[in-house]
């Protein structure tokens, strides 16, 4: 770096130019490591004994050191980004086979408990699965559609979600969530996500879904052919890395049907507009709002979810009118009580069309109690 006794006049305007220029780049991109650029702007007017040039000093005075091109060539790829990409606290992982966004909980996906709630955590989930989708070029629809699958007309629909929270996020703290896929056999595919307490890493929920295509015209299911499988195996990891690792984890636990008469209900939900997503049936987070309906109040006020599994078996339309089913999981099917000896609610749900009784949603949840303190 250039000390500043031996700045001479053009040098000092060119350094006026810099600052200038500093401001422009730092204002005009948030995922620039701003930080860096004050490191280096400081040296070049403190350090007498560097002689690296930053790439905006390199650009006002033709001094071109080895390596600068790097620098220029970052500023040159944060120009060629979308407004939202160059927003967006995310990006994929060095090795590109895995996504990481960060998020900061807003007061209106808080609820009673002062915490997010659980439909926050799943449309935080959904939000970095589109959004790594689009970062390795898939379709910017929402469909995290490839180009084969485009042409076909197909889509991809949740068959499975399940949802374990250990600790949740309050009003303004940060959320970090890393997200992959992975073949799923030959009928989908699956997406795991990690998510992170930003301020101190550490890990306070997982989850893990199934995914299958449709066709968008026929609404039919369809296997994922080569050409497919193809197109997106290249971006995710080479080896099985799975969220939930432990053997016979809850992930993975068969749901029982709900043998009517439910215990608790709730009939007659109805979807609004606003729950239809673009793929013109309920959104998957809606099913979880409509589940937790027919949970009684008491587990309500004195227990906050834990874990939460849905098996989606039938589409929802906007039509449609929708029972909700509760009955607490017999003790026989699942032992009560969790590793640290803390007692667990334990319930089974059933979605159903009022009008003819077939099953849309399948579901269990566990519920632990609340903390004595927020």
């Amino acid at each position: 770096m250039l000390s500043t006794a031996a700045l001479t006049p053009a040098t000092t305007a060119g350094c006026n130019v810099v600052s200038r220029d500093l401001t422009r780049l730092v204002t005009y991109s948030q995922s620039f490591d701003s930080t860096s650029i004050r490191r280096r702007n400081s040296v070049l007017l403190r350090s007498p004994s560097s002689r690296r040039v930053s790439p905006v000093v390199a650009a006002v005075t033709g001094h071109q050191p080895n390596g600068l091109a790097v620098g220029v060539k970052e500023v040159e790829e944060e120009k060629e980004k979308s407004l939202a990409d160059r927003l967006r606290l995310g990006s994929l992982t060095e090795d590109g086979l895995s996504y990481k966004e960060r998020f900061i909980v807003r007061c209106y996906e808080v609820g009673v408990n002062k915490t997010a709630t659980v439909e926050t955590i799943a449309n935080l989930l959904q939000e970095v699965g589109g959004n790594h989708a689009q970062s390795v070029g898939f379709s910017t629809d929402g469909f995290a559609t490839t180009t084969t699958m485009r042409k076909l007309h197909l889509i991809w629909v949740t068959a499975r979600m399940h949802i374990e929270i250990y600790r949740y996020p309050a009003w303004s703290d940060v959320v970090e969530i890393e997200t992959w896929c992975q073949s799923e056999g030959r009928i989908g595919t699956r997406r795991d996500w990690i998510l992170k307490d930003y301020a101190n890493g550490e890990v306070i929920g997982r989850a893990t879904s199934k995914w299958v295509m449709m066709n968008e015209d026929t609404r039919r299911l369809q296997k994922v052919s080569d050409d497919v499988r193809d197109e997106y195996l290249i971006f995710c990891p080479k080896t099985l890395r799975l969220a939930f690792p432990e053997e016979n984890n809850n992930s993975l636990k068969k749901i029982a049907k709900l043998e009517d008469p439910a215990e608790f209900s709730r009939p007659g939900l109805v979807p609004r507009r606003a729950d239809l997503d673009m793929n013109k049936h309920v959104n998957n987070v809606t099913y979880i709002g409509w589940v937790l309906e027919s949970i009684p109040q008491e587990i309500i006020d004195s227990h906050e979810l834990q874990a939460i599994t849905l098996d989606y078996r039938r589409e929802c339309q906007h039509d449609d009118i929708v029972d909700s089913l509760t009955t607490p999981e017999p003790l026989n099917d699942s032992s009560n009580g969790s590793a640290d000896g803390e007692n667990l609610s334990k319930f089974l749900h059933l979605l159903r069309s009022s009008g003819d009784g077939l099953e849309i949603n399948r579901g269990r949840t566990e519920w632990r109690k609340k903390p004595l303190k927020r």
